[in-house]
């Protein structure tokens, strides 16, 4: 599981979505983009190119912090993942 924000400072995290949904290697992983953007276009784009998941950034710290156990329970206990040949 990968947890991506958009705003990097080098490489923006839609390259780095689109680098690793490009590679035999990580295009199954699950990319849950995580981001501070409102931006529809940034949501759409995203989804585009493969992200499994956009969440908003909190403002709250519980909230985020019960956000981001929320995502990790459903990717973890509830979701069956692509082993590794």
């Amino acid at each position: 599981l990968i947890f991506l924000d958009l705003k990097l400072p080098l490489l923006g995290g839609l390259e780095v979505l689109e680098r690793l949904r490009d590679n035999v290697e990580t295009r199954v992983i699950p990319v849950v983009v995580l981001t501070s953007s409102k931006q529809d276009d940034d949501v759409l784009k995203s989804y585009n190119l493969g992200a499994n998941s956009y969440i908003r950034k909190r403002v709250d710290a519980l909230a985020f912090q019960e956000a981001l156990k929320d995502t990790l329970s459903y990717w973890f206990d509830f979701i069956k993942l692509p082993t590794r040949n």
